[in-house]
């Protein structure tokens, strides 16, 4: 399993270009502690953050989600906002961020028939929660952070926790798009999720054939200064559940955020050799079509 993150949007005095994502997303806050692990909103009270000096765990599972009422029903990679727990940062997390705007897949074990037309990108939450979608080959997440003053905060390192691996899920895979144009500019790291200690390596990227040079941690985020990750986290062997950790130093203490659904982890499952639909026209009407693949 890969994962690659970009940069969206980068700081002043960083060096970066500047861009902003375009999903809407739940905003999270904190207040400075040294050493603290801190969670996305927890499905249950009280469990949104722990002091400790190593990162937690998950074991909980779920599917992908923009927005819903209550953590129990909605897919993993929601948005969520986060409680104080004395960090100096302020975060937000969505993983219902296709390619390009346009581009992803979810796996959803119901037939074309009983599978709805496919959703604005917006929209694509409440559409994921209803049909039970999990995100199909590849999740992206995007995580826009900023500190809670002018003091400087320094963004160290990223990791990646891979807590659960099984065999791809049964179903059909559904194609949001017939292809895309454009893009964004990013910087790019990949990591191995299939390691034991997967690490975030800085590589080189692409942008519409103009070549992106690699950029390595650390970045510097402040109140009026923000930083807009994107994580890219891909499998073709396995349904995985992981998470992500943000290293983050300021005055002198350090600390890690991790990066979630809510207290549980995001959830990628592989498609190849099941079917896979694109909604199109067929005699004449618009319905579910075989992409031929």
């Amino acid at each position: 399993m890969l994962a690659t993150l970009g940069t969206l949007s980068a700081l002043p005095g960083g060096g970066h270009p500047s861009a902003s994502g375009d999903a809407a997303r739940s905003s999270g806050s904190a207040t400075a502690a040294p050493r603290t692990t801190v969670s996305s909103h927890s499905p249950t009270p009280g469990a949104g953050s722990t002091t400790s000096p190593t990162p937690g765990t998950a074991s909980a599972s779920a599917r992908p989600a923009r927005t819903s009422p209550s953590p129990d029903t909605s897919p993993a990679g929601g948005k969520a906002s986060k409680p104080a727990s004395g960090v100096p940062l302020a975060w937000t997390v969505d993983s219902q961020v296709w390619a390009l705007g346009c581009g992803h897949d979810y796996v959803i074990d119901k037939p074309p028939a009983q599978v709805p037309p496919p959703p604005a990108e917006q929209d694509a939450g409440p559409w994921a929660t209803a049909q039970g979608a999990v995100h199909g080959r590849e999740t992206n997440v995007e995580i826009s952070v900023q500190g809670r003053s002018s003091t400087a905060v320094v963004l160290t390192a990223l990791r990646v926790r891979v807590v659960g691996r099984t065999a791809p899920m049964p179903g059909t895979a559904y194609a949001m798009d017939q292809g895309c144009g454009g893009s964004l500019s990013k910087r790019y790291f990949a990591v191995d999720l299939d390691k034991d200690r997967p690490v975030a390596h800085s590589v080189a990227g692409n942008d519409a054939g103009t070549p992106i040079p690699a950029v390595s941690l650390p970045y510097r985020v402040s109140s009026t200064d923000p930083e807009v990750l994107l994580v890219t986290a891909r499998t073709e062997t396995c349904a995985c559940d992981w998470y992500l950790e943000l290293d983050w130093s300021s005055q002198g203490r350090t600390g890690t955020v991790r990066i979630d659904d809510r207290g549980r982890p995001f959830r990628t499952s592989g498609i190849k050799g099941l079917p896979r639909y694109w909604y199109g026209s067929e005699n004449g009407e618009r319905q579910w079509v075989p992409t031929g693949d």
